[in-house]
């Protein structure tokens, strides 16, 4: 019989060698899925999985240590012993680790006990029954919805040879919804991210999909160009998240990337945007709630083995328009003699009025300009000034006169999310919880507003449908 995921971790931990550093991590992990297709659900399901991760340090006599890290899954507690040795003998031939360190110590929270939250099909159940109804209602009205909804729960257990345990249950949820013409002809998108369904309007969704679809009846040509954008909260997630993930400060301190000076050191302190907004992660942060610890399952730049468990708590990274931190690490943060800001799994975007104007508002007062609806594909070209390129997706329109006028081909685009904050001309609503297209199946906690950007370069036409 399989152990508890607490008793797993005190397995790992009892059979490390004596004096010996050690970390171990032990995830449970639980699915539910509904699909749909031509407006009939296809498929559901559920799925469970558990894992455990070892990571030993060998601390040497010359003050160095070699890191050695085994994963696996669905262990036995017989096996346990054998993945710590393995663990052992990895570090033992390891090189010296350049961003050794002690590990967090600390008492076990009041909840390490808990059993491991989950997740089963009938969390989906009321949204199941509004689905089937928006549904008929879609065929009805001569639409054909396609799309899935899922629901996950990972809990967390992380220990060390230092004393430290730490846990966190992890609900999330996310629905992507699309929507075709009965030829197939047009098509729109819309996502929501969610903690428990319970906050889902399908209904909704399918109402803004027909509206975009009746746009799509009008169709228009325009050339590549820069052109004034309305960019919906899903595409600016996308590009702050490029942002976000970009933003290590030991590249930046080396002058490697967008957010570091040629020759060393870094931007923090320079205005970044022409208008006062605030990006920032907090794991507390309502609806958005997640990991307020750090789990490091292996050192890069700007993360570390050593310093799993780590409290990680609300980081500005732009405030009121300047930069005021970069992700880090304790090592990467002591390199550059700054405050550790470690990584958080959430992103937030605001503006500074206090009565911003919602998406609708913002497409009256564009004069000439387009409105996307999401990008996809995107990839990055200049890590120097964070150029990326993609493409559009599922409807792009344009606006005159404060109206939506048709549809326009779909463009290939070459921004910088960085270069773009400079050119920001309207900061609209943040929209509470927001599912980033492209990133959506790594990063769904977001918050954004819509934006308004001048001069936003569409670089080529796309024939891509």
């Amino acid at each position: 019989m399989p152990a508890s995921p607490q008793d797993t971790v005190e397995l790992a931990l009892a059979a490390g060698p004596r004096g010996g550093d050690l970390v171990a991590i032990a995830e449970e992990h639980s699915a539910a899925n509904l699909r749909w297709a031509g407006n009939t659900l296809t498929t559901n399901g559920v799925t469970t999985s558990r894992g455990l991760k070892v990571i030993a340090l060998d601390r040497r006599p010359d003050g160095t240590c070699g890191v050695g890290t085994v994963t696996r899954s669905d262990v036995h507690p017989a096996e346990v012993g054998d993945v710590v040795r393995e663990a052992v003998k990895t570090a033992s031939a390891a090189p010296a680790a350049e961003d050794a360190g002690e590990l967090p110590a600390g008492p076990a929270p009041a909840s390490w006990d808990d059993p491991p939250a989950g997740t089963e099909v009938g969390v989906l159940r009321r949204f199941a029954a509004e689905l089937g109804a928006t549904l008929s209602a879609a065929a009805a009205a001569g639409r054909t919805l396609y799309g899935f909804a899922e629901h996950q729960v990972t809990s967390t257990f992380l220990g060390t040879s230092a004393g430290l345990r730490v846990r966190h249950d992890q609900p999330t949820g996310r629905l992507e919804l699309n929507a075709k013409s009965p030829d197939l002809t047009r098509s729109a998108w819309a996502g929501a991210t969610t903690r428990d369904f319970s906050d889902v309007d399908i209904a909704s969704l399918d109402a803004s999909l027909a509206r975009r679809l009746s746009w799509q009846s009008r169709q228009l040509e325009l050339p590549a160009g820069r052109y004034e954008t309305v960019l919906p909260p899903t595409a600016v997630a996308d590009l702050m998240v490029h942002l976000y993930w970009s933003a290590g400060l030991r590249a930046a301190a080396e002058g490697r990337t967008v957010f570091g000076r040629p020759g060393g050191g870094t931007r923090i302190g320079e205005r970044l945007a022409a208008l006062p907004i605030t990006l920032f992660s907090d794991p507390g942060h309502p609806g958005l709630e997640c990991r307020p610890f750090v789990v490091g399952h292996g050192s890069e730049p700007d993360s570390s083995v050593f310093d799993n468990g780590l409290p990680a708590g609300r980081v500005p990274w732009i405030s009121a328009g300047v930069l005021s931190a970069l992700r880090s690490s304790r090592y990467s943060a002591a390199l550059a003699g700054l405050p550790v800001t470690p990584a958080v799994d959430n992103l937030v975007l605001t503006g500074d009025g206090d009565s911003p104007p919602s998406l609708d508002a913002m497409i009256a007062a564009t004069k000439r300009g387009l409105l996307l609806t999401c990008l996809w594909y995107i990839r990055k070209v200049d890590p120097r000034t964070l150029l990326l390129t993609g493409l559009t997706r599922d409807g792009v329109y344009l606006v005159e006169n404060g109206e939506v006028a048709g549809a326009v081909n779909n463009f290939r685009f070459n921004e910088s999310p960085v270069g773009m904050l400079d050119r920001l001309l309207e900061v609209g609503a943040t929209e509470d919880r927001t599912l980033p297209r492209e990133w959506s199946d790594d990063f769904t906690r977001c918050a954004m507003p819509p934006l308004r950007v001048g001069g936003f370069t569409m670089s080529s036409v796309s024939r891509a449908k």
